[in-house]
């Protein structure tokens, strides 16, 4: 009978300490997902937003709301949404959303309470709450073969760059299913070929049509072109796709 007490009084011990001897549970992480609003009560984020929230590296914060990106750092002790100063790009942004910066700061200076069940994550405030999803569920990766890529971004090794003449000619690049490749350089037509790898896409060498163009516009041909050749790395963020070559030249991309 001692013997059969004493091991019973080691699994109720055992046990107590699996659950965690205050009866709590740690609370789900979002650390290493982003996640996109889907809904707000209260406010709404001018110009339709959506709120983007990156919690990639641990105690960081990136943010945006349909204008410029911010980051800062984070503590999500106790349930709550604690910021640090807000540092955000300073890009003019259009009509209704120019106010979307200062919604985003205003939600993050009211420290927010925070839940986060599977893949819903909850703002909630005095004044309002926001429902967001994670990223991967609300907007999952583009596939990369079969989806027309519009050049939104010309990547050098000192910068990330877009221009008027880039914007008005929209260059595109579309691989399809047996390996070749077309697009437009902003300028000209192209055909060639592509080998899609799990981290890197081979390209062929490029034939395209010989229409003249302005000079700006013919910049752009020469950094596409120039990008989408030979061995190159990519990476799908959900609808954005970046591709650089070995020297740090490439391009972004969005699936249209």
């Amino acid at each position: 009978m001692r013997t059969t007490a004493a091991v019973l009084g080691l699994l109720t011990f055992a046990s107590l300490t699996a659950c965690g001897g205050d009866g709590q549970t740690t609370p789900a992480d979002p650390t290493g997902r982003t996640f996109v609003s889907t809904s707000v009560e209260g406010d709404p984020i001018p110009g339709g937003g959506p709120l983007v929230l990156g919690f990639t590296d641990p105690g960081r914060l990136s943010v945006a709301a349909g204008c410029n990106q911010g980051s800062a750092d984070v503590n999500l002790a106790d349930g709550k949404l604690v910021a640090g100063p807000l540092a955000m790009t300073l890009m003019a942004c259009p009509g209704e959303a120019a106010g979307a910066d200062a919604w985003a700061a205003g939600l993050l200076d009211a420290q927010p309470n925070w839940t986060l069940d599977g893949d819903t994550l909850t703002l909630t405030t005095a004044t309002g709450s926001v429902t967001l999803t994670d990223e991967k569920v609300a907007r999952p990766d583009a596939p990369v073969v079969g989806t027309t890529w519009t050049v939104t971004a010309l990547i050098s090794p000192d910068a990330v760059t877009t221009t008027a003449a880039l914007e008005r000619t929209a260059p595109q690049l579309l691989i399809a299913q047996d390996g070749s490749a077309s697009g437009f350089t902003g300028c000209n037509q192209m055909t060639g070929s592509a080998d899609v790898q799990q981290s890197s896409i081979i390209f062929g060498p490029w034939a395209t049509t010989r229409m003249a163009c302005p000079p700006d516009v013919t910049e752009v041909e020469r950094a596409v072109l120039a990008a989408l050749t030979g061995e190159t790395s990519y990476s799908v963020h959900s609808d954005t796709m970046q591709v650089t070559n070995a020297d740090g030249f490439g391009l972004t991309l969005r699936a249209s």
